[in-house]
């Protein structure tokens, strides 16, 4: 049987796309992940905002001290977000995209570090400038390590910080 172009495909193709040039542009469209952090040996997820540094090295989120997911980045600071198209509709199933981020979180403590990170995140978010200036809200940056981004339900590439470069078709 012939497989038409709207077939969803059940196999893991090659994907060849410059990661970064769709992390700039979701990073444009989107205004929330889906953080994933580890509490007691479980994932736990939460919804944030969040804003990328211009170079897409690094991701910047904000949540107040008092959270489980703070608690949890501070016990463990590998942590994953999500940022996807997704509609909700039958057409995610080969138009939607996504790009999971794997890094390292560190809140960040240092004044002029954080003015300059706070400043980014507020470009995206100026509503949350009193939440973001609260003494109760933790800054957080996740350095970026790899990124995975999948679209057409399955054609995967991937993005290695350690490597500089795409390790393409594998599926992690």
């Amino acid at each position: 049987m012939k497989k038409s172009r709207n077939t969803i495909p059940d196999k893991v193709t090659k994907g060849e796309i410059s990661v970064s040039a769709r992390l700039r542009i979701l990073n444009k469209t989107q205004k929330h992940a889906v953080l994933a952090t580890e509490s007691a040996g479980a994932p736990y997820t939460s919804l944030v905002s969040y804003a990328c540094r211009p170079d897409m090295r690094g991701v910047i989120f904000i949540t107040p001290k008092s959270t489980k997911k703070y608690k949890n980045i501070v016990k463990n600071k590998q942590v994953s977000l999500l940022i996807d198209t997704r509609t909700n509709t039958e057409k995610d199933y080969l138009g939607a995209e996504s790009v999971t981020i794997m890094g390292i979180a560190k809140p960040v403590r240092g004044n002029t570090e954080k003015a300059e990170l706070a400043e980014i995140f507020l470009r995206k978010h100026p509503r949350l400038e009193e939440f973001v200036l609260s003494p109760e809200t933790a800054l957080v940056f996740v350095k970026i390590t790899r990124c995975i981004h999948v679209t057409r339900f399955q054609r995967v590439t991937i993005w290695d910080a350690k490597e500089g470069r795409m390790a393409v078709g594998k599926r992690s």
